[in-house]
């Protein structure tokens, strides 16, 4: 069958082993000093161990393989404890994987192990993936409700398309140009977004956990530095672990790259505030 699937370049793959603790599964293991996924069967393919991978090693595509069997993932994880368990009903849960869940729960049944649905939806045992965790911020805008601002918010976005597979490093708008590299969801995070951050800058758009074929992104980046002479790149990345993913290939663009450019980094918290500016 055809489904998503983690993909391990080994390659760039250190044999850190940072992503496996990410991985209740068990899909991962050392071997011969890189990570390996050890059978399709264990791997669901929702890629929460992405962002805990420093080299940008891991990514998700789409290819023929054994179907996921959550019975067997089940009697892998039992052994590691309940918080382990936990951990994994989270992570199917916050990505709405219904089917697998209850799966998940008969097989913890038939074991005689119980787990109730206030211990994984308690907030301090929350370990699922923390893009997708689900959160109420309502209270975050109520400031912004006091007083209703009528006049009109100027769009400072000065080139189209904004996509980074669309976008083209030849095009007259980057030549010279200060760029954000901004993860997808950063703009509706950031309520300053267009005037603080975007205004003045070509803007281009990814998803470092969803979008394919990356190693075009990488050499886009590199054009944009070495064609273009962009002046500074700036990367905009919300708090989550998988968004890393763009950091991680704008210093492989700006390592590779002739040209030396400026790289900043921003990390945007889901509640709209600035986590960290620096340059990196």
């Amino acid at each position: 069958m055809k489904r998503q699937i983690i993909q391990i370049d080994e390659s760039k793959c250190n044999g850190c082993g940072l992503c496996i603790p990410n991985c209740p599964e068990g899909a991962l293991r050392i071997i011969d000093g890189k990570v390996r996924l050890i059978s399709d069967l264990f791997c669901d393919g929702l890629g929460a161990c992405i962002g805990h991978c420093p080299e940008g090693a891991i990514t998700i595509e789409e290819r023929e393989a054994e179907a996921y069997d959550e019975k067997q993932v089940m009697k892998n994880i039992i052994p590691q404890g309940k918080n382990v368990i936990i951990a994994h009903l989270s992570h199917l849960m916050e990505h709405g994987e219904r089917e697998y869940l209850q799966k998940a729960l008969d097989t913890l049944k038939e074991e005689n192990i119980m787990i109730s649905s206030d211990d994984i939806n308690q907030e301090e045992h929350y370990h699922g993936c923390p893009g997708t965790r689900s959160m109420n911020l309502s209270e975050n805008n109520a400031e912004n409700d006091r007083e209703p601002d009528t006049a009109p918010v100027r769009s400072e976005l000065i080139n189209w398309p904004v996509q980074m597979h669309l976008i083209s490093p030849r095009a007259p708008y980057f030549k010279g140009s200060d760029v954000l590299l901004s993860a997808d969801c950063a703009a509706f995070s950031l309520g300053d977004f267009h005037r603080k951050y975007l205004k003045g800058k070509s803007l281009i758009i990814a998803c470092p956990k969803l979008d394919t074929g990356q190693e075009i992104y990488l050499e886009k980046l590199t054009a944009l530095i070495d064609m273009a002479k962009i002046n500074t790149l700036t990367v905009m990345t919300m708090e989550v672990p998988c968004c890393n993913g763009l950091l991680n290939l704008a210093q492989r663009a700006v390592a590779g790259a002739e040209g030396k450019i400026p790289l900043k980094w921003i990390v945007v918290s889901v509640r709209g505030g600035i986590l960290k500016e620096e340059w990196v």
